[in-house]
């Protein structure tokens, strides 16, 4: 209801309590003063009442009312003093001193133990650890890093886990609680501040730490920011080469350079965009692979590690491969830091030299001939069929897309061919033709003259967020299909949204046809992988976390980035899956050493198999790295044999001089790469 003339009316209560706010808000003298009116409002009264319903208080008026004041003072703690005014008076001016000294002391205790709690809670404290390892920034990636770290096995597992971001700290921990879970046996520490202050960085001791991970952010500057806190870390620790390691993340290939320069000698940059096309490539026409590289690269199984080679001293590395009942060899790493990966089976093992095994943990490998466990009868002699010209449909467009196509001409054979089909108009011109006459140098598909002569690549356009389109598509020209959902930022929904739809229309398109088509597709976050709807024969890359675990085992070992930079380039050697009965005999039952002997003699290196029978699982897809040589299995013509090879039928760049002096560190174009000079621990 209102007034009469049409405003509201306000109750004695709102208006009441509305001029006590008032009254408030003056200063903290009103405050005060009201306390101590309200006080004495409910002691003296109370007081007076208890004293004159006391059968033994004095009689008389004024006896009665010098007990009602002994009686509040007390409850007020302002002295209990009787006698004249003075006294009285007195008396209540030395009670409020000690009542003012006490509130005072408390409440400067009770605003210092705040503050120090407001402190700690914003993330802001000193951290004093050893041998920590520190983690910058804060991505997707993050948690995948931290997880790794935790999952290790021990000793390699760090004791502590530093994490420094420009975020809440406790919005960090509670993310990492909720993805990462309880770490037992490693502590997470975490801070909350800009990473590219060097202030900043210095209370979490970076002098101190075993390694250093830099993250980059999703904002479109992520690179600049990655190349601040480098520069930031340089300022704290100096120019010298002690110090942690450092790893480093960029997406652009224009920050890989100023990267490397400024995160110093024991630095390491990972160009992720390229990495993520490399797989990307790699998982074409190789069904499987993701779940191989997946296994291979966390830390829940085997992974690679570096065992002692005294025992195969000056002999050949073929006799390495049937020397470890327990673990694979796939390489060397000579004492001048050089990787060696599936080298000719005549390679000399040279003194100071270490073997690059697939193992479970640094100290489960042991040497042991394995030769009695080959059975020569079973072991296929014949050559392999070389793969024919493959025709790819890739649908969407983002970042990385142009080193996706980039890296399809460098291993596809010829007569391949691209389709690239994208939601909006055709994305900017195509790469220059190297070899053509304004260039000036032929096209020999070396590095120096830029891709060799790949598959035709054509672009269209057409209406891809439309069901009708994605479902009037003819996939009966196409061997294989990509799907590159948009970049993040790109638009209100969630990039894996689009990516997840267009994968639903093909799965409906496979129906309708009865036809499926191997589809290869990337997504942002690994929950949705279990929701993408794919055939057996499909591969789906999560590109962050797959970043994040390479990441983490560079940063267990930063002298196995040679090797992965060499398994996910376009050269050199890398993982494949080939059938098993390149290998031995459809329905043989034999051992993987007689596996391992028949990829030997190929010049490749077999680290496991995946089987494709009654007994494969959802968990681990039929998936089997790094069996016991003794193990024995019927292998049928649908398993495949998981093994480290060159691929013979793509052309080679010319063989490099093993130099390690700055010159060549300059000139080399890989995505992950160390500064020459590290010494072999």
């Amino acid at each position: 209801m209102g007034t009469a003339d049409g405003r509201p009316r306000v109750s004695l209560r709102e208006w009441a309590g509305y001029r006590f706010d008032r009254t408030l808000a003056r200063s903290t003298g009103t405050l005060m003063g009201w306390l101590v009116i309200t006080c004495l409002a409910i002691v003296v009264p109370v007081s007076t009442l208890l004293v004159w319903t006391d059968p033994g208080s004095p009689r008389s008026l004024s006896g009665r009312l010098t007990a009602a004041w002994r009686t509040s003072a007390e409850t007020l703690r302002l002295g209990a003093a009787s006698g004249t005014p003075l006294r009285l008076v007195l008396s209540a001016l030395l009670g409020l001193v000690a009542l003012l000294c006490v509130s005072t002391l408390v409440g400067v205790i009770t605003t210092g133990l705040a503050e120090r709690l407001a402190e700690l809670s914003r993330g802001r404290s000193t951290v004093l650890e050893q041998g920590h390892v520190l983690v910058l920034g804060w991505s997707d990636q993050v948690t995948t890093v931290v997880g790794e770290l935790v999952a290790a096995q021990a000793p390699r597992r760090p004791r502590v886990i530093v994490v420094l971001a420009d975020r809440d700290k406790a919005e960090m921990e509670q993310v990492l609680a909720a993805q990462v879970g309880p770490a037992v046996r490693t502590r997470i520490i975490c801070r909350s501040g800009p990473a590219s202050d060097p202030d900043v960085l210095a209370l979490v001791s970076p002098r101190a730490a075993s390694t250093v991970l830099v993250l980059p952010s999703t904002e479109p500057t992520a690179d600049a920011e990655v190349l601040r806190v480098l520069l930031a870390l340089r300022a704290v620790l100096g120019e010298g080469a002690d110090g942690p390691s450092v790893l480093a993340a960029v997406r652009d290939d224009r920050y890989r350079a100023p990267a490397r320069l400024a995160a110093g000698p024991r630095g390491t940059v990972l160009e992720t965009d390229l990495v993520t096309a490399r797989l990307i490539a790699q998982c074409v026409g190789r069904p499987g692979l993701s779940l191989v590289l997946r296994d291979l690269l966390d830390f829940a199984g085997d992974e690679f590690h570096l065992a002692d080679a005294t025992a195969f001293q000056d002999g050949p590395f073929g006799a390495t491969l049937l020397g470890h009942p327990n673990s694979c060899v796939v390489g060397v790493l000579t004492p001048d830091g050089r990787t060696l990966l599936n080298p000719p089976a005549d390679t000399v093992v040279g003194p100071g030299s270490r073997l690059i095994v697939l193992a479970r943990d640094d100290d489960s490998t042991r040497v042991g001939d394995c030769g009695h466990l080959v059975d020569d009868s079973v072991i296929v002699a014949a050559p392999s069929e070389r793969d024919g010209p493959t025709r790819l449909l890739l649908l969407g467009w983002n970042r990385r897309a142009p080193l996706v196509v980039r890296q399809l001409r460098r291993t596809a054979r010829p007569g391949s061919f691209v389709d690239v089909l994208t939601d909006s108009v055709v994305p900017g011109p195509r790469e220059p033709e190297y070899g053509t006459p304004e260039h000036g140098t032929p096209n020999d598909g070396t590095p120096e003259h830029g891709p060799p002569a790949g598959p035709d690549v054509r672009f269209r356009s057409a209406a891809l967020s439309r069901p009708e389109t994605l479902l009037g598509l003819d996939l009966g020209p196409y061997d294989g299909l990509v799907v590159l959902g948009p970049d993040g930022g790109a638009g209100p929904d969630h990039p894996d949204d689009w990516t997840l739809v267009t994968l639903l229309a093909l799965r409906l398109l496979e129906e309708r046809t009865g036809r499926e088509v191997r589809v290869v597709t990337e997504l942002i976050d690994d929950r949705n992988r279990p929701l993408a709807p794919v055939n057996t024969a499909s591969d789906v890359i999560v590109s962050g976390m797959l970043t994040g675990l390479l990441m983490a085992q560079i940063a267990q070992n930063r002298h196995l980035a040679p090797l992965f930079d060499e398994l996910f380039s376009a050269e050199g050697s890398d993982v494949c899956l080939r059938p098993a009965g390149t290998y031995v005999r459809p329905g043989a039952e034999a051992t993987f050493a007689t596996v391992v002997a028949a990829a030997r003699d190929r010049g490749e290196c077999a680290i496991g198999y995946r089987r494709h029978d009654g007994r494969t699982g959802r968990a681990d897809q039929g998936i089997r790295l790094n069996p016991s040589k003794s193990e024995r299995h019927v292998w049928s013509a649908e398993d495949h044999v998981v093994v480290v090879a060159r691929d013979r039928d793509l052309p080679t760049a010319p063989s490099e001089p093993a130099d390690t002096t700055e010159e060549a560190d300059a000139t080399t174009t890989a995505a992950v790469r160390p500064r020459h000079g590290q010494p072999a621990d």
